[in-house]
């Protein structure tokens, strides 16, 4: 799996879930992983079913009648050291880390795979969390791999 400095964000802010995936669509559309209609899919895919996983993170992606949207597997991984809500107001799930998926075939349930093995120590979601680089991100996901 293949991370793209371009695909990475530091600092992000984000009022909602919503605005929240919708980000990481617009950057794997912007970037040629995905036609548009994937980003709606993404939020769909939230709708029917969160995408977050616990441990501050939430990996977005699409439904599956949504595969023919995606172009090449992608994957964006964006920095929210604020957090933002994927719960309610009653019960937050707050998302410290997003990671934007898009995959040919069952390839995103590989990625998915490989970020839940990284995430499942919190203590490297803390330390992706903090990174200060996309090349700190690159190097951190990458001792996994």
């Amino acid at each position: 799996m293949e991370f793209e400095k371009t695909l990475i964000k530091l600092n992000q802010q984000f009022a909602t879930k919503e605005e929240a995936i919708r980000y990481c669509g617009q950057l794997l559309a912007d970037s040629g992983y995905v036609n548009p209609e994937y980003i709606e899919a993404m939020v769909q895919r939230d709708q029917e079913l969160s995408v977050y996983m616990g441990n501050f993170i939430a990996i977005p992606h699409g439904t599956d009648e949504a595969k023919k949207e995606v172009l090449k597997s992608g994957i964006t991984v964006v920095q929210v050291p604020k957090g933002v809500n994927f719960g309610t107001e009653e019960e937050p799930q707050i998302a410290t880390v997003l990671f934007g998926i898009a995959g040919i075939g069952d390839e995103h349930l590989e990625m998915i795979q490989k970020i839940s093995i990284f995430c499942a120590d919190v203590d490297n979601v803390v330390k992706l969390a903090d990174a200060q680089s996309e090349d700190e991100v690159i190097r951190l996901l990458n001792s996994v791999a």
